[in-house]
């Protein structure tokens, strides 16, 4: 079970960190562009994961109040950086702690998203890929507004011992 709890929370540190470091080359007007009407920006994007993680983590395992409005997360927004990354932080915060704590007998139990009941478990894994594509996109959105000046991201690899 070891195993599974570091494979998660290296995965939540790793989308956090690359988040973060795109967000510090962008500016305020940047992380709210979006390529189109129809296309998110970077503030959709972070506040839609950020609420994901209320509604998943702070609530469905660590069951605290929450009601979600999925639809405004996708209205056009405008937040700071300061902001965004505030969220994030926070966000990624009760993530890992909460990934950090877990039990096999946390792990097991059940909570009902979208008329489907699903494992924590297999919660917290639908999250790693969830957020790594939205993680995808964000740094997308980033090399198309800096395109030569985009610096990349990607994180040194951990030697396997």
């Amino acid at each position: 079970m070891e195993n599974i709890i570091n494979l998660l929370v290296d995965k939540f540190i790793e989308i956090e960190k690359r988040t973060l470091l795109v967000l510090d080359q962008l500016s305020d007007e940047q992380v709210n562009w979006s390529p189109n009407e129809a296309s998110n920006s970077i503030t959709n994007l972070i506040v839609h994961i950020s609420e994901n993680i209320h509604e998943r983590i702070s609530k469905g395992i660590n069951n605290k109040d929450f009601i979600r409005n999925r639809d405004a997360e996708f209205e056009n927004m405008y937040r700071t950086k300061a902001e965004l990354k505030h969220i994030f932080e926070q966000s990624f915060e009760e993530l890992k702690d909460t990934t950090r704590n877990m039990t096999e007998t946390a792990f097991l139990r059940t909570q009902v998203v979208r008329d489907r009941e699903r494992t924590h478990l297999d919660m917290l894994f639908q999250c790693a890929a969830h957020f790594s594509e939205h993680m995808g996109q964000i740094l997308y959105i980033a090399k198309i507004i800096l395109d030569d000046q985009y610096v990349t991201t990607t994180l040194p690899k951990k030697k396997i011992t």
